[in-house]
C-alpha cells in the first residue's frame, strides 16, 4: 500500500490569488501565485498535495508565518486550521499553483473561501507531500475516484506515457460535472453519475465488476473513506494485487471535517489492515 507517503515540511508558504475559474456547477479553480522566496519542491508526483492554513476569523499573525510560535504562543481556538488539497498543476516559470476545489455552497471552509477568493488575496499553506505516479513499466492502471480525486486523476492521466493503458472511473454528481481529461495514454475513462445514490457506490459496482487485464496493474483508488475501504479490501483480497501496487487513501469521510478525520484515520487504516489478514 502506497498510503500517500509524507514529506513533512512545517514552513508556511506564502502565495497570492492571480485568477479563480468555475470549472463545473461544483468545482472552482484557484491559480496562485507561489512568493519567491517560498522554496517549492514539487517533482514527478502526481498525488502533490499541499495544507492551507485558514486562521479563525478576526485572528491575525505576524509575518513571517511561524507555525511552532503561534502553537507556543496562543490558545488552540487560534491556531489555523488546515484543510488538504491536491496540486493540479505546477508551472515553474511562472510558479503559479493551481488546485482545484469541490464547493458545496456554504458547506465547509475552503470550498467557500475558493468562491470568494479574488486575485491578490493571501493564503498561506505547508507541504507539498505526495507519493505516486503513474509507472510506465505497469503493463495497465486503474484509476478509480469521486470528485476529492479528480484533480490527482487527472494529473496522472497527463502523465501517462504515450499508449499506456488504462481504466478510469470518476463518480461525480451528474452529466454537469463531467471535465475533460486529456491524456497520451489509451484511457477507458467511464463517469459514474452519483444523482441521488450514497457516494462511492456506483464506483464499487464499476470496480468490482471489472474484467481485470491481464499483467501487472499499478492502482489510484482515493475519495470518501467508506467506498475506499470496500475497494482496497476489494483489491488486496479477491484481486490479490501486492500492496505495493496500490495506492490507496481516504481524503475525506462522510459526517466528519477534516479535522476529525485525520483525528481518525490512523485507527481506520489500522482497522483495515487487520480485516485484511484476517
Amino acid at each position: 500500500m502506497a498510503d500517500r507517503p509524507q514529506r513533512r515540511n512545517r514552513t508556511p508558504k506564502h502565495a497570492t490569488v492571480v485568477r479563480t475559474e468555475r470549472l463545473t456547477p461544483h468545482m472552482i479553480r484557484v491559480v496562485l501565485a507561489v512568493d519567491p522566496a517560498s522554496a517549492l519542491e514539487i517533482g514527478a508526483h502526481t498525488d502533490h498535495y499541499v495544507k492551507l492554513l485558514f486562521p479563525p476569523e478576526g485572528v491575525t499573525y505576524p509575518e513571517p508565518l511561524d507555525i511552532e510560535a503561534i502553537r507556543r504562543d496562543l490558545p488552540s481556538e487560534q491556531w489555523p486550521r488546515t484543510r488538504t488539497y491536491t496540486v493540479r498543476a505546477w508551472d515553474e516559470a511562472s510558479r503559479e499553483l493551481t488546485v482545484d476545489f469541490v464547493h458545496h455552497g456554504d458547506e465547509g471552509l475552503a470550498g467557500p473561501w475558493a468562491a470568494a477568493a479574488r486575485p491578490g488575496e493571501s493564503v498561506h499553506f505547508m507541504g507539498p507531500g505526495g507519493g505516486y505516479a503513474p509507472d510506465p513499466t505497469a503493463d495497465w492502471h486503474l484509476l478509480a475516484g469521486d470528485e476529492s480525486a479528480l484533480p490527482a486523476i487527472a494529473a496522472a492521466l497527463e502523465q501517462l506515457p504515450p499508449g499506456a493503458p488504462a481504466k478510469v472511473f470518476v463518480e461525480v454528481a451528474g452529466l454537469d460535472e463531467e471535465q475533460k481529461l486529456p491524456t497520451a495514454g489509451e484511457a477507458d475513462i467511464v463517469w459514474l453519475h452519483r444523482g441521488g445514490g450514497p457516494i462511492g457506490a456506483a464506483l464499487v459496482e464499476a470496480v468490482t465488476a471489472l474484467d481485470f487485464p491481464a499483467g501487472d496493474v499499478q492502482v489510484f483508488v482515493h475519495g470518501e473513506a467508506g467506498f475506499v475501504k470496500e475497494l482496497r479490501r476489494h483489491l488486496r483480497l479477491d484481486r490479490a494485487v501486492p500492496r505495493e501496487r496500490l495506492s490507496i487513501s481516504g481524503y475525506w469521510r462522510r459526517g466528519a471535517d477534516e479535522d476529525g478525520w485525520q483525528a481518525s484515520k490512523r485507527e481506520w487504516n489500522d482497522e483495515v489492515e487487520r480485516e485484511q489478514e484476517r
